[in-house]
């Protein structure tokens, strides 16, 4: 640790307060609006030059986010005005692992002040080792992104496949009949929960998704995941999740779909669905359906609440859908299944690479562990 200078935030980069820019005002353009949680529109201006960092300053509280464009930054960020010859990746993955929830000058809202934070006290190595640091960080993240897009494009191609085959070629003679007539089982967490207290959560175990970790598809935010232990996993999964499984959100939001493609256990919580299909053929149809325009509007019809649309499961069976004929079902059953198979692979590799990243992040700005550079 020799090589690594002890100073404050401050001393390494010069942090600014974004600009205002109301959603009015913003004009149709390229340039990435910068917010608080990442991208929040594009403009015809930027204020800062690539490549260039943010944290979120007010709302979502010190998250980094890195831009490799010109970019507006938007008055609910602070950005690194200055990196004072630092590099400005290392800068990034320097900021991520810094835990900024203790410096909330907020009430109502989170809020950061810049003249809180520019005191913290850091260590910094070299400009050749923030080099090779940011290299090994990035590299892993670069891997992820891709394996993201893979995924993105993989979904994309299902989606361009059913609508030919199940929109714009739809056949007239088709079955019309009841989501309740495609399910064998729907297992309904709508607004259940194991007792949050210390001795029904675990530290490690198997996790509990709830809503609020089902998006676009995937399984997110995985830090706010509960773990039960296999006792009061028995207990509260009555029947167990299979492969081939739909979750499903009841509501807040409703319709946000997750197709479990692993054996790999979950406990399921609060405004939750698991659907599972009457036959292997219909799983990839009823998934691809329900996350079409055409099934959010479905779902949409038979839900019900003023302030928050949510779907109880009475309604979800009454659901109405047009079921092809079996030999075109198995057709893009065999085809989707493999389009599934490759995201779900991807998705254990985003695990694995997401788990080794945040384990050596904290150990490579410490430098608890060294890289070699020069």
């Amino acid at each position: 640790m020799s090589e690594w200078k002890e100073c404050t935030l401050g001393d390494a980069i010069l942090l600014q307060r974004g600009h205002d820019l109301p959603k009015s005002q913003m004009i149709d353009g390229i340039i990435p609006v910068a917010g608080s949680n990442g991208i929040i529109g594009y403009h015809s201006k930027a204020t800062t030059k690539a490549p260039g960092v943010t944290i979120g300053r007010s709302g979502n509280l010190g998250n980094a986010y890195l831009y490799i464009q010109d970019f507006w930054a938007h008055n609910t960020t602070l950005y690194v005005k200055d990196f004072k010859g630092n590099d400005q990746v290392f800068i990034y993955y320097l900021l991520k692992n810094i835990d900024f929830s203790q410096f909330n000058v907020g009430s109502a809202v989170p809020t950061l002040n810049r003249n809180h934070i520019h005191p913290i006290e850091i260590s910094i190595p070299s400009y050749s080792e923030q080099k090779a640091i940011a290299s090994v960080l990035s590299s892993l993240d670069d891997k992820i992104d891709l394996l993201h897009r893979q995924n993105k494009t993989l979904e994309a191609m299902a989606e361009t496949l059913f609508r030919q085959w199940f929109v714009e070629e739809a056949d007239e003679s088709w079955e019309r009949c009841t989501l309740d007539d495609c399910i064998d089982l729907i297992i309904d967490y709508r607004g259940k929960t194991p007792k949050k207290l210390g001795s029904d959560w675990s530290e490690y175990g198997i996790p509990a998704i709830s809503a609020k970790n089902i998006k676009g598809g995937r399984l997110i935010r995985p830090e706010t995941f509960n773990y039960v232990d296999g006792q009061l996993y028995k207990k509260w999964m009555k029947d167990e999740l299979r492969r081939g499984d739909i979750l499903l959100t009841s509501e807040a939001p409703l319709g946000e779909l997750y197709l479990l493609n692993s054996d790999r256990k979950y406990v399921l919580s609060q405004r939750l669905f698991a659907l599972r299909a009457t036959s292997e053929n219909l799983v990839y149809y009823l998934y691809t359906l329900l996350s079409s325009n055409e099934g959010q509007h479905l779902l949409h019809r038979r839900a019900s609440g003023s302030t928050v649309q949510g779907i109880r499961q009475s309604e979800l069976r009454k659901v109405e859908i047009l079921l092809p004929d079996t030999n075109l079902l198995q057709k893009f059953g065999a085809i989707a299944k493999d389009y599934f198979d490759k995201i779900a692979n991807n998705s254990e590799q985003i695990q694995t690479l997401e788990k080794l990243r945040d384990v050596l992040l904290p150990q490579l700005m410490s430098g608890e562990m060294r890289v070699k550079y020069g």
